[in-house]
């Protein structure tokens, strides 16, 4: 216990550190949150039956007659089971096995004291929050609190998290690059989740993509179009995209780049108003249309923080944001200047994210784990990414307008007016290509004169 309040004070003293947030991992069920399973009693029962052995068996020797019963009971469900999990967080273990009928599946367990520790937990982190609210007043964290409350049993519940995998496989099915795994419901239960398996390389693994022979930037551009997608046109993220549930392979049947997105449990559903007010704000940024960022800042909770607001959200400076963030990329010394007066801003950031919408707090986080992978491959946000970003926008405030229009005129009129814009946005990306191979041949023309081939 002692150790996990120490845990808890240190990650709330640093929670604000950067421009984002991270939540609290530890997690929290509802007492009243043992609904019935989707399967039949009999196939529960025995996936339940596999739990058991998962948990149980830590504790018992190696090779005894009791450990050998246990690792019976798992021939009921499997063909093969590794004992050595792939993965382990906070919330459950991930282990791979084979069905009898040959299928290769994950199997994703939750560890076996998180239902009854959690609520501890959340009270431990009120208790920590209320605590700092006195020493330090100008600090405002209850925020905190109840996110958590209100994300964590849903992240609990493992049938949720395969609903909202097979929800954004099918909102997200014209992406041939993506890849959500299949979920085997007639195995799963609220606490053991079977899914299709996938293999691949972490998302922020360079060696791993140079080995392949896939491309870094191809992956950025698919990524950033994946979440501007599900951000702006539907107002469903999956807002945990840190690199060990974004992983990348070459899709065995065509050899294409493909990205496999896991971990589906904590997804935030954005209000229409919140969705098009930051679809306006983000227009209002990439368009350097100063009047507009403070309108739709302000709009979002902002008030009189709009300034540092629109540096949260782009991470970059506020001279960066008032010359343009798609004119120039971030550079060592912003990134370094960002970071040093981050510390100066600790109350004003706590007070923002304290009256911004609640939607906007995972919207953050989502951000900044998805610039960490950014920075890991070196494709830190190009003029091409917000292109596609303003691509989205335009596509959702449209559908919007012609929603909200009776006139057949009128929807014709919108529609015209949003492929033209769409047809602006594509001209100007081929000038920046254009611009770019010109750049590149003179770079090219530069090498051969200085260091000409012997003859």
């Amino acid at each position: 216990m002692a150790r996990k309040a120490l845990k808890l004070a240190s990650w709330t003293s640093m929670a604000l550190a950067a421009s984002g947030i991270y939540f609290y991992s530890n997690k929290y069920l509802d007492p009243n949150d043992f609904g019935a399973v989707r399967v039949g009693r009999a196939v529960a029962t025995t996936a339940v039956i596999s739990y058991d052995y998962l948990t149980s068996l830590k504790s018992v020797p190696y090779g005894s007659e009791e450990y050998l019963q246990l690792r019976s009971k798992i021939h009921d469900l499997f063909q093969s089971f590794d004992d050595t999990p792939l993965g382990t967080a906070s919330l459950a273990q991930v282990h791979k096995a084979v069905l009898h009928d040959g299928r290769t599946v994950a199997v994703k367990v939750q560890h076996p004291k998180v239902r009854a520790q959690s609520s501890k937990d959340i009270l431990l982190m009120e208790v920590l929050v209320l605590a700092v609210k006195q020493l330090f007043p100008e600090f405002e964290f209850m925020w905190l609190v109840d996110e958590a409350k209100k994300n964590l049993p849903l992240e609990l519940d493992f049938l949720n998290e395969g609903r909202n995998a097979e929800k954004v496989s099918q909102m997200l099915k014209h992406f041939d690059f993506l890849k959500v795994p299949r979920i085997h419901w007639d195995l799963s239960t609220e606490r053991v989740l079977l899914m299709e398996f996938v293999d691949g390389g972490q998302v922020n693994d360079r060696d791993y993509m140079e080995r392949n022979k896939i491309d870094v930037n191809e992956i950025s551009r698919h990524l950033g179009k994946m979440y501007s997608e599900m951000i702006f046109v539907n107002g469903f993220v999956h807002c945990d995209p840190h690199p060990g549930n974004v992983l990348v392979r070459k899709h065995p049947g065509t050899g294409k780049a493909e990205i496999v997105l896991l971990d589906h449990g904590l997804y935030q559903v954005l209000t229409e108003e919140f969705r098009l007010n930051y679809c306006h704000l983000w227009q209002s940024l990439i368009w350097t249309d100063m009047k507009r960022v403070k309108e739709y800042s302000q709009r979002l909770g902002a008030g009189d923080l709009y300034p540092l607001f629109a540096c949260m959200l782009t991470a970059r400076s506020w001279d960066s944001v008032n010359r343009g963030i798609s004119q120039a990329p971030v550079t060592a010394t912003e990134d370094l200047e960002i970071r040093n007066n981050a510390a100066n801003y600790l109350p004003q950031i706590s007070h923002l994210l304290n009256h911004v919408p609640r939607q906007m707090l995972l919207i953050l986080k989502t951000n900044d784990l998805l610039r960490g992978i950014e920075a890991a491959l070196g494709t830190r946000a190009s003029a091409s990414s917000f292109l596609n970003m303003s691509r989205c926008c335009i596509r959702a405030l449209a559908e919007h307008k012609k929603k909200n229009t009776c006139s057949f005129f009128r929807r014709t009129q919108i529609s015209f007016s949003e492929a033209f814009n769409l047809w602006q946005i594509n001209l100007h990306e081929l000038i920046l290509r254009v611009k770019g191979l010109k750049l590149a041949d003179r770079v090219l023309a530069l090498i051969c004169w200085l260091f000409p081939a012997p003859l």
